[in-house]
């Protein structure tokens, strides 16, 4: 069986190296106006077109026992991209959540952050709008119902980014809907979850991120199709301590993808599909596989998500490009402890049927974008310029031409800020 699964992998692996040598498009960083954004970003940021207002959604929402609730979900209004991300902070407004479920009780748990916003196009004024949701919780936000099998145990939890007596978060992806473009949301539930079996545990779970799940996403369409690329942070089976396999951990892990028809997005839970290998046939809350070609080798210092070493890349980023006709993925890369890492990185797909075949696996080898050493950078992402071609085409971070501003949220002590510096232009 090992023959027949090492052969296997060779095959794919060799197919993706022959595609990466055909496909290759080129880019240039070129600096630019500094655009510091003044209000607060942890996760993609998430806008759209609400007739010809350009919106955006960042911040965080809800119930966390570690970092405090979140108060700083808020969006902001403007002519064009560029006028948006200039806003002064007076300048953002709070919209309409949906409350905290009390603990056991259905509904709504943890703090949640926007990440990408889809329009339903059948829509004609914008305002129909799901947000996909990033979201946290802690055995005490969730604890284990052996009914369900949702929830965590608070056995051998791993150490959180707090220090010893803080609690490694759980990652989850949902839908909120908006039908007044995005000034309230209601829950529609979860996208993709893993379970508690899956779970990640002391001793070996020491690098402070989290301790499993999935999350940091980004979705775009591709026919009748939302596809969600985001981070696997779980074990790719039970967690056993006794059977604990480092490699094995590694080879569930990275950026993977699930996708959910958008007939279902209204009554979204149970309904996605994650890729096993093969297609999209593993369950919303089942084992997938990451996309090969975005994974670190071991032997090139790749690592799994539980270790202090780190050696992966996360957070992806992805959008449509119209000039190069693909699309395009921007990602960071841990290196170390608590999400530590100064790269970002970027990766290209031709296939704008995502849908086909290996066609959502072929990504080429990520390389280097930008690099800032001392700093941690995290959450890159491309966004539309304030010109008249971005203006006129609607272009936001889901779709963008052949030049597109920078942005990178920039960690140091005492100097912490989401702003752009570089335009990056492409070229065929």
């Amino acid at each position: 069986m090992k023959i027949i699964i090492s052969t296997l992998s060779l095959l794919i692996l060799t197919h993706f190296e022959a595609f990466t040598q055909t496909f290759n498009p080129k880019f240039k960083l070129l600096p630019a106006e500094k655009i510091k954004f003044n209000s607060f970003v942890d996760c993609n940021m998430a806008e759209a077109w609400v007739g010809d207002t350009f919106r955006i959604f960042p911040g965080k929402y809800g119930e966390d026992p570690v970092w405090g609730i979140g108060v700083d979900n808020r969006y902001a209004d403007g002519k064009n991209a560029d006028e948006v991300f200039k806003s002064p902070s007076e300048k953002f407004f709070e919209p309409i959540m949906p409350e905290n479920a009390p603990v056991g009780k259905p509904g709504l748990h943890g703090a949640v952050w926007f990440e990408t916003v889809f329009q339903d196009p059948k829509d004609k004024t914008g305002k129909t709008l799901f947000g996909i949701y990033h979201n946290e919780n802690y055995p005490q936000t969730l604890p284990y119902n052996p009914k369900t099998g949702e929830g965590y145990n608070n056995k051998k939890w791993p150490q959180g980014l707090r220090g010893p007596k803080s609690a490694a978060a759980v990652c989850r992806i949902g839908i909120m809907k908006s039908t007044d473009g995005g000034k309230s949301w209601k829950n529609k539930g979860i996208f993709i979850e893993d379970l508690d079996p899956r779970m990640i545990l002391k001793p070996f779970n020491t690098s402070n991120t989290f301790g499993g799940g999935v999350g940091d996403p980004s979705a775009v369409a591709s026919g009748d199709y939302l596809y969600l690329f985001y981070g696997e942070y779980g074990y790719p089976g039970v967690f056993n301590e006794k059977t604990y396999d480092p490699s094995k951990e590694w080879s569930g892990q990275c950026i993977s993808v699930a996708r959910i028809a958008i007939k279902d997005l209204d009554k979204p839970v149970g309904k996605a599909k994650r890729w096993d290998g093969k297609g999209f046939n593993a369950p919303y809350n089942g084992i997938g596989k990451p996309i090969a070609s975005l994974q670190i080798p071991l032997e090139e210092g790749g690592g799994p998500s539980s270790s202090p070493k780190g050696g992966f890349y996360w957070g992806p980023s992805v959008s449509w490009n119209t000039y190069l006709e693909c699309w395009v993925m921007m990602m960071a890369r841990v290196e170390g402890k608590s999400w530590v890492g100064d790269k970002v990185f970027i990766s290209f797909n031709k296939n704008k049927d995502l849908g086909a075949a290996l066609n959502s696996q072929e990504w080429t080898k990520p390389q280097l974008f930008f690099e800032k050493p001392t700093y941690t950078l995290w959450y890159p992402s491309l966004q539309p310029l304030n010109t008249e071609e971005d203006i006129k085409n609607k272009y936001t971070c889901l779709i963008l031409g052949k030049k597109a501003r920078f942005f990178v949220k920039r960690i140091k002590p005492f100097d912490d800020e989401y702003a752009s510096e570089h335009i990056v232009e492409f070229e065929k």
